[in-house]
């Protein structure tokens, strides 16, 4: 079961808001203002400076600002040069630099071995790092968050550095330091979002020593203003369409939030140029959620077998045999499925269609197999509900539509490839999903249904474990899972960067949407919004 947001939090009502606005003003183009800006070439000369130390940190500083897509050839520039030198990384003994460059490189697809961290381990192959500075700490614990299965060292990395700085934090008199500390440890660079520490960042920035503070300044703040903008334009066509499509008002039950179906299109999708797919992204995962209520809190097994069998048909006539509070929700998968096909066909010559075909047909047989599951009363084994949740988390259905809406299913053999093999990188970023779902500590307001745990069908096999055992077992799965889904993104694949990076994103975007705190709210996703929309 997929989460809610409540109606009624203030961050929901203020966002509305801003969407129900008439008569905007022309929308900037971003690019347009950045090709015009002389702060440009301020930082596009200080990224391109010989000192290569300062060349990567700020690779770091846009980054988290958001605002890299502005100097992607100077950044790529900066790596390379970078990458050609990787040999004297091994024998450099400045840990926050070796840190930031595996790092930085990492991210960016080029490969460094984890023995570039063997300066800093001792003869025992234990890490010698208590004597380092807070800077270099939390440059490590970055670094180890791209960590794959085998790289012990980094995940005593992780471990050991999250250690330190904890015990540090409490003798800190550096009230910055301390929060930058608190930052790093909550919201590790791999693993989140610009918008949702860009503004610690810009007053770091601001209050440095160096002239190029004030152009970061800005430049971050000008991508604040008109990013809010066009957010709140895409908002309201996402809005408009969902009104317009009435399924709402048909199905009272379901959830309405096209708030929520637009914010992960904008974690999918970062780059401002984007704003034409985020928009028809949208639409399809809204459907995800309602035929997710739809089998949770509406139909028989008789009914819900009815439906799949006309999604696997997929033929207009099926609708006939659906009952009427199935037979809108049908027609509207089909009519908005061959708009959205049809756009992509006009764009880009391939016809996706099948390939979305075969994504929710995939769908509904994972959310009807849950269903006769939890009516007949059976629990299934932990393994069998995990792979079948994998694909019931419509990851795979939101991840094919990205993949065409950006144009690489521009070759069959290409789509082919995504649909029919494992993609292992799509089943890891779902089997991310399901497992933070079923780890939260809290349930939607307003669902009734049916619905499985992950914890549940492992303490019925493991029947001698406690639940905080059985939590955190779920707990190091994800751990682990990331380091595959990192070994996959960031190894030879045929999959463009703008995809990868949508992979990552919404594994990203997941502890947003399911970390619920003791007020059954969350925190970080309403953090996220306001870095959106306020």
């Amino acid at each position: 079961m997929l989460p809610s947001l409540n109606p009624h939090d203030s961050i929901t009502k203020q966002c509305c808001c801003f969407s129900s606005r008439e008569g905007e003003a022309t929308l900037i183009s971003i690019h347009d203002y950045f090709k015009q800006a002389q702060d440009m070439e301020e930082i596009k000369h200080e990224l391109m400076v010989k000192n290569v130390v300062r060349g990567l940190i700020m690779v770091d500083v846009v980054q988290r600002l958001g605002i890299d897509y502005a100097f992607k050839e100077e950044i790529e520039q900066v790596l390379e040069r970078q990458y050609t030198a990787i040999d004297e990384l091994v024998n450099h003994k400045d840990l926050y630099f070796v840190s930031l460059c595996f790092r930085l490189l990492g991210q960016h697809h080029y490969y460094v071995s984890a023995d570039v961290f063997d300066n800093f381990v001792n003869k025992k192959r234990n890490l010698e790092i208590r004597g380092e500075s807070n800077d270099a700490l939390m440059s490590l614990y970055e670094a180890s968050q791209l960590r794959i299965e085998g790289e012990d060292v980094l995940d005593e990395a992780e471990c050991f550095s999250r250690l330190l700085l904890q015990e540090r934090m409490e003798f800190l008199n550096n009230h910055d330091q301390a929060i930058s500390i608190r930052n790093t440890l909550a919201h590790p660079h791999h693993k989140s979002f610009a918008r949702i520490t860009e503004k610690h960042i810009i007053s770091n920035v601001t209050n440095g020593k160096d002239g190029y503070g004030k152009a970061l300044q800005e430049l971050a703040i000008m991508d604040l203003t008109v990013s809010r903008t066009m957010h709140d334009r895409e908002l309201s066509a996402v809005s408009r369409w969902w009104n317009d499509l009435g399924l709402a008002q048909e199905l009272k039950l379901v959830r309405d939030q096209p708030l929520k179906w637009y914010m992960c299109t904008t974690a999918l999708l970062t780059d401002p140029g984007f704003s034409e797919e985020r928009i028809e992204l949208a639409k399809p995962i809204s459907l995800i959620y309602i035929i997710d209520d739809i089998f949770d809190l509406y139909g028989t097994i008789d009914e819900l077998t009815l439906f799949t069998e006309a999604v696997n048909r997929w033929d207009i006539a099926a609708a006939e045999q659906l009952p009427d509070y199935m037979q809108k929700c049908f027609l509207s998968l089909l009519n908005i499925t061959h708009e959205i096909g049809y756009k992509i066909y006009k764009k880009y010559g391939l016809n996706p269609i099948d390939y979305f075909k075969i994504s929710w047909s995939k769908l509904c047989s994972a959310f009807l197999e849950e269903s006769k599951w939890f009516f007949s009363g059976h629990l299934p084994r932990a393994e069998e509900y995990l792979n079948n949740g994998i694909v019931s988390s419509g990851v795979h259905v939101a991840l094919v539509h990205l993949f065409f809406l950006i144009g690489d299913g521009s070759t069959r053999e290409q789509a082919d490839q995504l649909i029919n093999s494992d993609a292992s990188m799509l089943s890891s970023t779902a089997a991310i999903l399901r497992l933070w779902d079923d780890l939260g500590s809290a349930k939607d307001e307003n669902q009734k249904g049916h619905d499985g745990s992950y914890v549940t069908c492992y303490m019925k096999e493991h029947q001698e474990v406690s639940v905080e055992t059985a939590r955190k077992h779920v707990e190091n799965m994800i751990s682990d899972t990331w380091k595959r889904l990192n070994k996959e993104c960031f190894s030879p694949n045929p999959y463009s960067k703008t995809f990868i990076k949508g992979c990552l994103n919404l594994a990203r975007i997941v502890p947003l949407m399911y970390n619920y705190d003791d007020d059954q709210s969350l925190p970080q996703l309403e953090e996220y919004m306001k870095g959106m929309f306020i």
